[in-house]
C-alpha cells in the first residue's frame, strides 16, 4: 500500500478502505509513515472529513495499532471520559462510586491539557500515589479495589500517540473525526463493556458552543456503538467551575468532601447522572434513574469512599487517606483573597482564563517538561448568582510566591463578570445522547 494514495483519497473527498486505514495506523505506530505524511493526512481529514464508516474504521485501526486489554471479572468493565473543563474532578468520585455498585473501572486517564486540569495530576497530589502501573499491578488493583485510575502505557494505541503529536504542531487538533478517533481508540483498547461520555460546553470547555459540543457527542456515541462498545453521552454545562476550586490538591479536597458526605451540589449531581447512564448501559441498572439512585446511595453510605481508599492504597497512597484526607494534601505557602472590584451579582466567568491562571501559578504545564505544583490554584469561588459587596472576597488564590499571587488575584478579578441584574443559573445537564 502507499501512504500517498491514501492521503490523496481523503484529499479528494473519498474514504480509504478499512484495510488501507489499518495499514496507515500501523505505519504511524511503527514509523513506516513519515511525519510529513501524517501531517498531510491530518490536514486532509480536517478539511474534507471522513464518512461515518471511515471514522469508525480509523478508530478501530488506531485501537488495533497496539495492545488491547480484556477482562475476566465478576462484573462489567465500565468507564467515563470527559472532554474537559474547569473544576472537573468527576472521575475521582465516579470511579469508586461505580465500583461500589458492582462495576469494575479500568480508567485510563490523561494529564492537564491547555486550560483544563488532568485527572492524573490531581490524583498524584496525594502523597505516594502513582498512576504509572504495569499491566499486572493495574489488573490487580482493578480486581481488588474495583477501580484504578492510570496513565496509558506506550503500548496502548501508539498510532494515536504519534498522530496526536503531529496534530499539535500542524494546526489540525480541531478535526471532529480525529478528536473522535483519538478519544475512542484509547478507551476501546481498554476492553470496556460500557462507556459514558461527559461532553462539556461553555466558557470553561473546549467546545464553547452547544452546537459544537452536540456534534462531538453524536460523533463519539455513533462511532463507539458502531465499534461494539455500548456508549451514551451527557451534554453538561461548563460556564462556571463545576466545584468552587481549581487546582490539583484543591480539587481532590472537593472530591473528598462529596465522597465523605460533607458537601453535595453540582459535582454530586453530575456524578449520579453519569453513573446512572453507564450502569444502565452496562446492565447493572434497569434504567438511568435507578442507576443514578444507586450511585447516590453508594456515596451517601460511604461505600464509594471505601472503594476510593482501597484504590489509593493499592496505587501507593496512604492507608488512612479517606479517614484524614486533609492532613495529607499539600498546601500553598501564600493564600490571598480576591476582593470584588465592585458590588453586584456574579454574572459569568471567563472560564478558560481562570484555568490558565492556575497553569500560570504552576498548577499545569506550559510545556510538556514542566513540573506541576499540586498545592496551587483558586478556591472558594463564588457561584453565578451570588451577591457580593465591593471589597468582599470573590475567591482565594493559593500560590507558591507573592508575585505569582498578586498576578493571579488581578487575573481572577478580570475573569469574573459582575452585574446589577441577577443572572439565570445555567442548567447543569443540557441533554443526553444515545441509548
Amino acid at each position: 500500500m502507499d501512504a500517498r494514495r491514501i492521503i490523496a483519497t481523503v484529499r479528494d473527498g473519498g474514504t480509504p478502505s478499512r484495510e488501507e486505514l489499518g495499514w496507515f495506523a500501523a505505519g504511524l505506530a511503527d514509523g513506516g509513515v513519515t511525519d510529513a505524511q501524517a501531517g498531510a493526512f491530518a490536514m486532509a481529514v480536517l478539511l474534507r472529513g471522513l464518512s461515518e464508516e471511515g471514522r469508525v474504521a480509523l478508530t478501530l485501526a488506531m485501537r488495533d495499532s497496539g495492545q488491547r486489554l480484556s477482562w475476566d471479572l465478576p462484573g462489567p468493565a465500565l468507564d467515563k471520559h470527559s472532554t474537559g473543563g474547569i473544576g472537573d474532578c468527576v472521575s475521582l468520585v465516579l470511579a469508586p462510586a461505580l465500583a461500589a455498585c458492582g462495576a469494575y473501572v479500568p480508567m485510563i486517564s490523561g494529564r492537564g491539557l491547555g486550560h483544563t486540569g488532568g485527572t492524573l495530576d490531581k490524583l498524584e497530589s496525594i502523597p505516594g500515589v502513582t498512576t504509572l502501573l504495569d499491566e499486572a499491578r493495574f489488573r490487580d488493583t482493578v480486581g481488588k479495589a474495583g477501580c484504578a485510575i492510570v496513565a496509558a502505557s506506550a503500548a496502548i494505541a501508539p498510532a494515536d500517540r504519534r498522530l496526536y503529536a503531529v496534530r499539535d504542531v500542524s494546526a489540525t487538533v480541531e478535526s471532529l473525526d480525529l478528536i473522535t478517533a483519538s478519544i475512542l481508540s484509547k478507551k476501546l483498547a481498554a476492553g470496556l463493556d460500557g462507556l459514558v461520555l461527559d461532553v462539556k460546553t461553555g466558557s470553561g470547555a473546549f467546545m464553547k458552543s452547544e452546537e459544537d459540543a452536540r456534534g462531538l457527542a453524536e460523533a463519539l456515541v455513533s462511532t463507539a456503538n458502531a465499534a461494539g462498545c455500548p456508549t451514551a453521552a451527557v451534554l453538561s454545562d461548563m460556564n462556571q467551575p463545576l466545584v468552587p476550586s481549581l487546582g490539583n490538591a484543591l480539587e481532590v479536597a472537593e472530591a473528598m468532601r462529596v465522597l465523605t458526605g460533607a458537601a453535595s451540589g453540582p459535582l454530586a449531581e453530575i456524578t449520579a447522572v453519569l453513573g446512572g447512564v453507564v450502569l444502565c448501559g452496562g446492565g447493572l441498572a434497569p434504567d438511568v434513574d435507578t442507576g443514578a439512585a444507586a450511585v447516590a446511595k453508594a456515596i451517601a453510605s460511604g461505600a464509594a469512599a471505601e472503594a476510593f481508599g482501597r484504590m489509593i492504597a493499592a496505587q501507593g497512597g496512604p492507608l488512612g487517606f479517606v479517614e484524614d484526607w486533609a492532613r495529607f494534601l499539600p498546601e500553598a505557602t501564600v493564600i490571598r483573597e480576591v476582593a470584588a472590584p465592585a458590588t453586584g451579582y456574579v454574572a459569568g466567568f471567563a472560564g478558560e482564563a481562570l484555568g490558565l491562571t492556575v497553569v500560570g501559578l504552576g498548577g499545569g504545564r506550559q510545556v510538556e517538561s514542566d513540573t506541576v505544583d499540586p498545592s496551587v490554584g483558586i478556591s472558594d469561588i463564588l457561584p453565578m448568582g451570588a451577591w457580593v459587596e465591593k471589597g468582599q472576597p470573590l475567591a482565594r488564590v493559593h500560590a507558591a510566591r507573592t508575585d505569582g499571587a498578586d498576578r493571579a488575584v488581578a487575573e481572577v478579578q478580570a475573569a469574573v463578570t459582575l452585574s446589577d441584574t441577577r443572572p439565570e443559573a445555567p442548567r447543569l445537564i443540557r441533554d443526553r445522547i444515545g441509548p
